[in-house]
């Protein structure tokens, strides 16, 4: 009864919580649609074009990723087209606070317990708020300083934030990437050893199917994200085929076997990128941060200023890159998402809309959420605190960095 008493309290103080943070983001997302309807140049974003894509009138883009236009269509049952369209789109962010909070609470939740004397509730409430304020964080910026790093000339284009407020598909997605990657990093642990015949006397049966309808929502939601983590996926799967000489071949197909509806929907989705309309250019090209430097001319300062956090975990506590599958996974996203964004374009017209960029936040928030993990771990472990102050304190500074951009784009103001 007291342990049933601790997990309903827990829950209670994280729904009130999220029920904050839905209606912060309910209200900016409403705005945006409103305002984008009226044309009045506030709360830029593109949520007219979604709008008229929900509601089958020409939009004058092709979103061809349905889940966030098919879920705003249900609530436009009930609800006019701009409630209906923010609301799904605070929904689908909101059900990525509950996915992290779930992960963090299986992952560390029963050692902070113990660590601060039995007490579950405040343990999860310390759970609770990271995973609520990882999803408010952004990049560093001095601005309101007046102070500018060379080659960076703004705060978020060419410097990129985990949390991008204006683009309602990628919150979309974002709910079935994380279900993504952590159903990955189980098989990961033990999909070498599966065998056909087998699987089916096993419990774990079930983490296949399961991962591969998560990577296909993600991907109906938008692709960005789908193609970094195939990318480095596919890179990892090859190593250790080779590396265990084909003795996990069996394992390997197993596995494969879970990309392959996605495959078909990103060969659909991207149509017209290899095969596009007569008169334009199409296709993927190749380069050297070409289309980054386009909004930033220091593309150093921008990595540190949108990953300090993680690098600063990274580097404090590199051997946990060894022995920790989650925290080793999160930074190769990271590391693929960064490598798609600097060496590959889209051609033709799309060229100056940076797409591979989404991919690359994609990679900064898991960067951030697998950081979090370790640094949770560490404080429970009770490491040095002079190290868990640094690290919690410059996470402290993409939080509060994040509050105030949130707030400026609460306000109307460019995102840029």
């Amino acid at each position: 009864m007291k342990k049933r008493k601790y997990d309903t309290a827990d829950i209670v103080i994280f729904l009130i919580l999220l029920l904050e943070a839905g209606v912060l983001f309910y209200t900016l997302f409403y705005r945006q649609c409103v305002e984008n309807m009226l044309g009045s140049g506030l709360f830029p974003a593109d949520m007219k074009a979604y709008i008229l894509t929900m509601q089958g009138q020409e939009s004058g883009y092709s979103f061809p990723y349905p889940v966030l236009f098919k879920l705003a269509a249900f609530f436009h049952l009930f609800l006019g087209a701009e409630a209906s369209m923010a609301l799904a789109t605070t929904v689908l962010n909101l059900a990525s606070i509950v996915f992290v909070k779930l992960i963090f609470n299986r992952c560390v939740k029963e050692e902070l317990t113990h660590k601060m004397g039995g007490k579950s509730v405040l343990a999860g409430m310390v759970i609770s708020l990271v995973s609520v304020s990882v999803f408010f964080v952004s990049m560093l910026f001095t601005s309101p300083l007046g102070i500018y790093l060379p080659g960076i000339k703004y705060n978020y284009l060419g410097v990129f934030s985990p949390n991008p407020f204006h683009n309602a598909t990628y919150m979309a997605a974002r709910p079935f990437a994380i279900l993504s990657f952590f159903w990955l990093v189980a098989l990961f642990s033990h999909y070498e050893k599966d065998r056909f015949k087998t699987l089916r006397r096993h419990s774990n049966w079930v983490e296949y199917p399961a991962f591969s309808v998560f990577l296909l929502l993600a991907t109906m939601a938008k692709p960005s994200f789908t193609l970094v983590l195939v990318a480095t996926a596919g890179l990892i799967m090859v190593f250790r085929l080779i590396k265990s000489r084909f003795a996990n071949l069996e394992g390997t197909i197993l596995l494969g076997l879970t990309f392959l509806p996605t495959f078909a929907d990103l060969l659909y989705q991207y149509n017209g990128v290899f095969v596009p309309n007569e008169g334009e250019v199409g296709g993927i090209g190749f380069c050297f941060g070409t289309i980054w430097k386009l909004y930033c001319g220091n593309l150093f300062f921008a990595i540190v200023l949108a990953v300090g956090f993680p690098l600063l975990v990274l580097v404090l506590n590199y051997r946990e890159i060894k022995t920790n599958a989650l925290f080793r996974f999160s930074w190769q996203i990271y590391a693929c998402g960064l490598a798609t964004a600097f060496l590959l374009y889209e051609k033709g017209f799309r060229a100056p809309d940076f797409n591979f960029s989404w991919g690359y936040m994609y990679g900064i928030f898991f960067a951030f959420i697998g950081s979090l993990a370790v640094l949770l771990k560490k404080t429970v472990k009770g490491e040095k605190p002079v190290l868990l102050i640094l690290q919690w304190g410059a996470f402290g500074c993409h939080l509060l960095c994040g509050l105030y951009y949130f707030f400026l784009i609460f306000e109307g103001r460019m995102y840029y």
